[in-house]
């Protein structure tokens, strides 16, 4: 398994060994004990899982303190551009983003501690995208970030009209958002 870092303290993304041959393929998504000898002491409480068709976006997401969520993310079928931007308001890149291709091909995943505001585009229908994350959904913490805010200037790949809820149509911009972290 190898740790690959940002130009983000934190966030992280992590290549697993990947062990393929005539029958197909296999690897350890998570082995707390891999994960530790990494310097990354999770203790994760509830996974997620979501399909989707090609151009959903989902995001930006975050959940609020108590219930501030780390996820470990991936792509199960299909590929995302997976997007995390910087709440932590002492940190030197606050309000800073990174993006990352996460596909059934490359196998890659993202570690989006909390303190970060966190979405994905899909790139190809069916995509089937999972996290594991380290505290418990709170529909009382839950919070978001408007996906296309000029401030933040992400560069969702020329997508301009994706597919959005009516949550993710309706999220505050960055300089309305006072951050709790």
């Amino acid at each position: 398994m190898e740790i690959m870092k940002t130009k983000i303290k934190d966030l992280l993304i992590i290549k697993p060994d990947v062990f393929e041959d005539e029958r197909g393929y296999f690897f350890e998504s998570f082995s707390k004990e891999k994960f530790r000898a990494l310097g990354l002491d999770l203790d994760f409480v509830q996974d997620n899982e979501s399909k989707s068709q090609k151009n959903v976006l989902r995001g930006l997401h975050f959940q609020k303190p108590p219930f501030a969520q780390g996820k470990l993310v991936r792509v199960v079928k299909g590929a995302v551009l997976d997007v995390a931007v910087d709440l932590r308001k002492d940190s030197v890149t606050y309000g800073q983003w990174e993006a990352v291709e996460l596909s059934e091909e490359n196998k890659l995943m993202y570690w989006v501690p909390p303190g970060f505001a966190h979405g994905f585009l899909t790139l190809r229908d069916e995509t089937v995208f999972t996290y594991k994350c380290t505290n418990v959904y709170n529909k009382e913490s839950e919070g978001s970030i408007l996906w296309n805010d000029a401030n933040l200037n992400i560069d969702w790949h020329a997508v301009k009209n994706p597919i959005l809820s009516n949550k993710d149509l309706d999220s505050p911009k960055f300089k309305q958002f006072n951050t709790p972290f």
